[in-house]
């Protein structure tokens, strides 16, 4: 499968690390929260994040990908938080009133123990049947 069944390009696409267990949980996390399926979901080493202009899709870091916008980091998580629901929005408020600088150190910091602390998987996780149309391959 090359692309989720419903090909809206409107739709915000997260590029996650599909070999992190943190970032798949946090993935699960965010499926099991998203109940109007805002968001579409591709790994870093998908052919759809290959296929992205260079550099978009590069590094260790969640990439958000909304109306045309490449969001990162720290700004990537707010944004993505801010879409899940009122309650969501809030606590995205609260953290977006962290100066950057200090949300990118701490983001920084558990992107770079990601793997010592909460392991690394052999493959990417197959989304189920009730959530594969929302995944690029």
């Amino acid at each position: 499968m090359a692309a989720p069944a419903d090909t809206e390009t409107t739709a915000p696409v997260v590029l996650f690390d599909g070999d992190c267990v943190l970032c798949n949980g946090v993935v699960q996390w965010m499926l099991r929260r998203d109940r109007r399926r805002v968001f579409r979901y591709a790994s870093l080493t998908s052919a759809f994040a290959r296929a992205l202009p260079t550099g978009v899709a590069g590094g260790e870091t969640v990439v958000l990908l909304d109306s045309g916008r490449i969001y990162t980091r720290s700004a990537a998580a707010v944004r993505i938080l801010s879409r899940l629901g009122l309650g969501w929005k809030v606590v995205a408020l609260l953290v977006w009133m962290v100066p950057a600088f200090v949300r990118d150190a701490v983001y920084d910091f558990v992107a770079r123990n990601r793997y010592r602390w909460f392991g690394r998987r052999e493959r990417c996780v197959v989304p189920t049947e009730g959530t594969r149309d929302l995944f690029y391959q």
